[in-house]
């Protein structure tokens, strides 16, 4: 199934399911977090009774406000070594992760702000999967059936911070930190179109991955290159906090970013994310 988060001509927030690609069923008030839990729980089907066009809503991002917004950092080699890391032995780290503020999260469609405290924006097109079941310590054979669907991410990230002052940028814990900065900036968590059930996606690690800036393509990897898979993202961040349904996790990004090349966002410039199966989102800058 297809489960959408959409706002309505006058202004209701709702969500359902989107069917035949051109309608969608109206499933109750409110984003799609009432119904992650019972994905993952298995035997969930929709009983929606109204049913609008599509093109007579506003989808939105599937979750509005997550609980956690969780991101991995250098979990595609060829993405380590264009930014000029050195090659990665998976047996002697564990998956880098890090948390963007719910503030951050942007649907499909919205414009997102060049910040005022960076003048080096950046894209990161990400396959991010969605808590359906939660748990604490889960086993990586059994982290699959925890995720209760999968959607599209943009990790929109700044990549030099501008304070408008002086400081000692020699000090490893300023890099370090204007790293973290520049991954919480508001919209800088774009999300959607649509959440597309963990039973469509049999395979999370058989997905290609592109992105377009402008209609140019800066970014084409797969899923399948990822050092740590879904599974073992989502075992090993359980094993730091407990997982809850409608929490969401960024699974890392191919190589191909601005970083590499030098080539940053400007005001107008239009993102286009695309995975397999799920659909195509689409962010423009202002």
């Amino acid at each position: 199934m297809k489960l959408a988060t959409y706002r309505l001509p006058d202004g209701g927030v709702r969500h359902g399911e989107i069917v035949d690609g051109a309608r969608v069923t109206d499933l109750g008030p409110g984003d799609l977090l009432s119904v992650v839990a019972s994905l993952a729980a298995g035997g969930w089907a929709p009983a929606g009774e109204a049913t609008r066009a599509l093109d007579e809503v506003t989808l939105l991002a599937p979750l509005l406000r997550p609980g956690k917004v969780l991101a991995v950092a250098a979990n595609f080699q060829e993405h380590v070594t264009e930014t000029g890391g050195d090659e990665i032995d998976k047996s002697r780290i564990s998956p880098r992760l890090f948390i963007k503020p719910a503030t951050a999260v942007s649907g499909p469609g919205e414009e997102i702000a060049l910040p005022s405290v960076s003048p080096s924006i950046d894209w990161e097109a990400e396959l991010v999967a969605v808590i359906g079941r939660g748990g604490k310590d889960i086993p990586i054979e059994n982290a699959l059936d925890h995720v209760g669907g999968y959607t599209i991410g943009n990790d929109v990230s700044a990549r030099k911070m501008d304070y408008g002052h002086d400081r000692d940028t020699d000090d490893p814990a300023v890099a370090f930190f204007d790293w973290l900065n520049g991954k919480w900036l508001d919209g800088f968590a774009a999300l959607g179109p649509h959440l597309v059930t963990a039973d469509e996606v049999p395979d999370p690690q058989k997905l290609e991955v592109v992105l377009e800036v402008n209609g140019r393509v800066r970014q084409h990897g797969d899923t399948g290159q990822m050092i740590f898979s879904v599974a073992e993202l989502v075992a090993f961040a359980s094993r730091l906090m407990t997982l809850e349904p409608g929490d969401v996790l960024y699974t890392g990004t191919p190589s191909g970013v601005g970083m590499a090349s030098g080539e940053f966002l400007s005001a107008g410039d239009e993102m286009t994310v695309r995975v397999t199966g799920l659909g195509r989102l689409v962010n423009r800058v202002r």
